[in-house]
């Protein structure tokens, strides 16, 4: 199975130019990606997406709460 960069996620984020609450967003990835989909990034691999949602609140690309996770701009990557 191919992993997918948390940057296609932030990506689907970005096109939709809302918040998302939590279930909503892992549905939303689940649609886009599959649901049994793994992911990478730059610094870490083979996340669930439940695992990348965290990761990336951590890093402080994601923020608000489990009812509006919102990309925090100027935060993604730059490659």
């Amino acid at each position: 199975m191919e992993s997918i960069h948390g940057h296609d996620v932030m990506g689907m984020m970005a096109k939709a130019q809302r918040p998302f609450a939590k279930g909503e967003l892992l549905a939303a990835i689940g649609n886009q990606f599959g649901k049994d989909a793994r992911f990478h990034t730059c610094s870490a691999e083979n996340m669930r997406a439940e695992d990348l949602i965290e990761f990336l609140i951590g890093r402080g690309k994601l923020a608000g709460g489990d009812h509006a996770l919102r990309l925090e701009s100027g935060q993604a990557c730059q490659h």
